[in-house]
């Protein structure tokens, strides 16, 4: 099945997930399979409240799922999985996505 293109809010918010080095780090580290945060801040020489915030980031744009497993002691760890996706950039796509906008921010952060 063929994913629809991403409308223009869409294209927004993963670029915008995907623009930081950290994020693209962390993407790159769940590519090799889902990991829980201490494991990951671990791998990636980064504090938890940091990985967190970034994590909250992609999971955000819907570049990465968490999941909350508890364990029979009660203790409570939280998963995180890439979700594959594939994003086709051209002029064509980005004509397409600025159409579908919900606001003009032109100008706004330059």
């Amino acid at each position: 099945m063929e994913r629809a293109a991403p409308t223009g809010d869409e294209l927004l918010r993963v670029m915008a997930a995907l623009a930081s080095p950290h994020r693209l780090r962390i993407v790159a580290a769940l590519a090799q399979g889902r990991a829980y945060v201490s494991e990951l801040a671990r791998r990636l020489e980064m504090n938890r409240p940091l990985l967190y915030m970034h994590l909250q980031r992609l999971e955000a744009a819907g570049l990465v799922t968490g999941t909350l497993v508890t364990a029979a002691d009660g203790s409570s760890v939280k998963y995180f999985d890439v979700v594959p996706f594939a994003l086709e950039l051209t002029p064509e796509a980005i004509t397409a996505a600025v159409r579908t906008l919900s606001r003009d921010d032109s100008g706004k952060g330059e």
